[in-house]
């Protein structure tokens, strides 16, 4: 493969819903590009794309594919995206990567909740799109009814570019309204043969170019005063409209096919690589400085790694972006993201196996993979000695399933973890974490499907048996009052002792409040004199307030921080549940000392159990983290989701539209969502969707408060 320029390159994610035909349709197109020989199927399972054999086992696109194709003076890189919700991870990569969404819908079937969630997300990210309406050959499929669908979900914008002459079974030919020429095609999609529109036909695709004149003139000031002067544009006029128009998101072309035929699959490679605006149209992309880097070849080099794929007898194949200048095999390299040098020992253009090719250099804007790298990782930035650039412009969804996760054998847990932090290089949605406070290890993905995946990947790929289990939720402890308390801790064993007491108040700390001068207990009145006053706060959230107040040099200041230290320890673990306390004032303000027993040590256990004490006597309450969940659904099932809802303790705080879809907003306890995204899918049919951030944390009703004192209480007496 020749070397392309920038103004050479167009860069493509293709996306839909699953079922939609996107790895038939790559198949087709890698097909008619010359880069495969012969056409393989998804049932078959001999797909390029889905050549993993989880992929073949489930029948579903697991990873994206990249791929690059020659057309005419151009090439076309190409995404194949997963359709599955659970593997989204895919698709919001390639949107970021490219620069055109080419977004498929499966005729048979119309709009469907996967054409919905991936137009949002390419409009989100500002992405150009293409419609491809596919399976026209489906005896289901009535493309107008499609075309009018579109319309109505994605306003004005939409157009029709091409036609079926007839849709079914028979469909095999187009009529395409931009060359105003009727392609049609022989069995098994051989080379299209092109004639004048029919004569029953001519009359709608005067309608359709003539609006397709009109949306191309639109997006430019020259063009839209000759139309109004002659009504009518030129083919070539016409092209560079539609061109601006993609780049401007003004218009969305509709195209159409059958790729399990190859009908009408050419047709759309030309009119992309013809149409479609290449790499140097757009902006820059921002370094994390907010610095906009320019598709330039000519600028200093610097890549974005992407991706990264594991293939047998290579290893890892690290897939880039050629963010600025021109890289060349060989080229010595340095890595902003990790400090390290890495040299290029190869460049291949992308694909699979034997479908890759060796390239001696990529410019701005193409895409590449290598292989034999010592340090890189997905997302990191290589920079040439002149360039100081660093990327992070991709951004993933939160997660919305998790599970806790353990192997079989308690000896294969630093295995398990090593194989799930190099699966999360492949779908970074996949979120390995350790947790210290619950004592698990938890992974986070997108849905049960897409961690049971993962679980089918560690058990087939690395001979790993995992156990799945609920993951415990991250209370926390408060207290709702003031309480004082003091402990002194006495040892004596022949030499020298231990001696420590501590006199102390706790309260509930609120941001802003201030600290009382008197506190009143059992009708005494304790005064304070703050000799010092610090905040920390709290890596798992919230904060403590430590407060000197004492007077006469009753404790040697010496001693403070090990008292602080000794607070800090128990408020790793509260009385109720174990978990972690917050948002406490501490007040020390009396306590005894020796002159010869007196030790860190011995302080730092008073101040532990004196601050234990206390907080017992504090009306200690739990708390649970609550999370923001937007869900978006059909009309039709609002009432349903919203009883759901309701019934996890979850408070609706608005409700709102978003295109087709009702839009949900709700505040709801992270216990009650550890199933949502399964009980959505059952109660909308798969077509609802969710995202949920954390909140805050608020206090629990108090029968759940019993509820989890009593279990934390029955699994003490288990331990002792």
């Amino acid at each position: 493969m020749k070397v392309y320029k920038t103004n050479e390159i167009s860069n493509l994610a293709i996306v839909g819903g699953s079922g939609s035909g996107k790895t038939t349709l790559t198949e087709a197109m890698l097909l008619e590009g010359g880069v495969i020989r012969r056409r393989g199927s998804v049932n078959a399972k001999n797909t390029v794309s889905d050549c993993y054999p989880v992929e073949q086992e489930y029948g579903y696109s697991v990873f994206s594919t990249v791929f690059a194709v020659e057309r005419g003076a151009h090439k076309l890189n190409m995404f194949d995206c997963p359709g599955s919700g659970d593997f989204s991870g895919g698709s919001v990569t390639a949107l970021n990567i490219c620069d055109i969404a080419m977004l498929v819908v499966n005729g048979a079937y119309g709009v469907e909740v996967g054409t919905q969630n991936n137009f949002r997300q390419a409009d989100k990210l500002h992405k150009p799109i293409v419609f491809v309406v596919n399976n026209i050959d489906s005896d289901k499929c009535d493309y107008d009814k499609v075309v009018e669908d579109l319309k109505r979900d994605f306003g004005g914008k939409v157009i029709p570019a091409q036609f079926p002459s007839s849709c079914g079974p028979d469909f095999n030919s187009i009529i395409d309204v931009l060359t105003m020429k009727q392609y049609t095609y022989g069995a098994d999609g051989t080379p299209a043969t092109v004639s004048d529109i029919p004569a029953a036909l001519a009359g709608k695709a005067q309608d359709m170019h003539d609006a397709l004149v009109e949306a191309a003139a639109s997006g430019d000031e020259d063009l839209m005063e000759k139309f109004f002067e002659t009504m009518e544009l030129s083919e070539e006029e016409m092209v560079e409209g539609i061109k601006k128009g993609l780049s401007q998101h003004g218009i969305y072309p509709i195209l159409c096919s059958s790729a399990s035929k190859n009908v009408g699959v050419a047709r759309i490679l030309d009119f992309v690589a013809g149409v479609a605006p290449t790499v140097d149209e757009f902006p820059g992309t921002p370094n994390t400085k907010g610095e906009e880097v320019k598709c330039n070849a000519a600028a200093p080099t610097s890549l974005f790694f992407f991706k990264t794929e594991m293939e047998q007898h290579i290893g890892e194949v690290c897939y880039f972006k050629v963010m600025s200048g021109t890289v060349k095999t060989g080229d010595d390299l340095n890595n902003a993201s990790r400090g390290s040098k890495e040299r290029i020992a190869q460049l291949f253009t992308p694909g699979r196996g034997n479908y890759r090719q060796l390239l001696d250099e990529l410019q701005a804007g193409d895409i590449g993979c290598t292989v034999k790298l010592k340090d890189v990782k997905t997302g990191n930035t290589l920079n040439s000695k002149d360039a100081d650039n660093l990327f992070d412009f991709i951004v993933y969804p939160n997660y919305k399933y998790s599970r806790a996760i353990r192997p079989e054998n308690e000896a294969d847990t630093e295995k398990m973890m090593t194989a799930c932090n190099r699966l999360h290089e492949q779908d970074p949605t996949w979120v390995i974490e350790q947790s210290k406070e619950l004592r698990q290890i938890i992974i986070h993905g997108q849905g049960e499907f897409h961690l049971r995946t993962l679980k089918w990947l560690l058990e087939n790929n690395d001979k790993l048996h995992i156990i799945y289990d609920e993951p415990r939720v991250p209370y926390r402890e408060t207290i709702t009052k003031a309480a004082r308390a003091d402990y002194r801790h006495k040892k004596q064993s022949g030499g020298a002792g231990q001696f420590g007491e501590v006199h102390l108040i706790v309260e509930p700390y609120v941001e802003g409040k201030p600290m009382p001068e008197v506190y009143k207990f059992g009708g005494q009145e304790y005064k304070m004199s703050i000799k010092g006053q610090d905040e920390y706060p709290l890596e798992w959230g919230g904060k403590l307030v430590f407060v000197n107040s004492v007077v006469g040099g009753a404790i040697d200041a010496r001693f403070m921080p090990a008292i602080l230290k000794g607070i800090m320890q128990r408020m790793e673990q509260g009385p109720l549940t174990g978990s972690y306390a917050r948002d406490v004032r501490v007040i020390v303000y009396d306590g005894k000392m020796h002159p010869v027993d007196s030790n860190e040590i011995s302080f730092m256990l008073a101040g532990r159990n004196a601050f234990s004490e206390a907080f017992r006597n504090a009306g200690p309450k739990v708390l649970e983290p609550i999370y923001d969940v937007e869900v978006l659904v059909p009309a039709e099932f609002m009432g349903d989701v919203m009883s759901d809802l309701q019934g996890r303790r979850g408070m609706i705080m608005g409700m709102g539209s978003d295109g087709a879809f009702q839009k949900l907003n709700a505040k709801v306890p992270l216990k009650e969502m550890s199933n949502y995204s399964t009980s959505l899918s059952s109660l909308t049919g798969g077509s609802g969707t969710f995202n949920m951030s954390f909140a805050s944390y608020e206090l629990v009703p108090t029968d759940v408060q019993d509820k989890l004192i009593k279990e934390f209480q029955e699994k003490q007496k288990d331990e002792d």
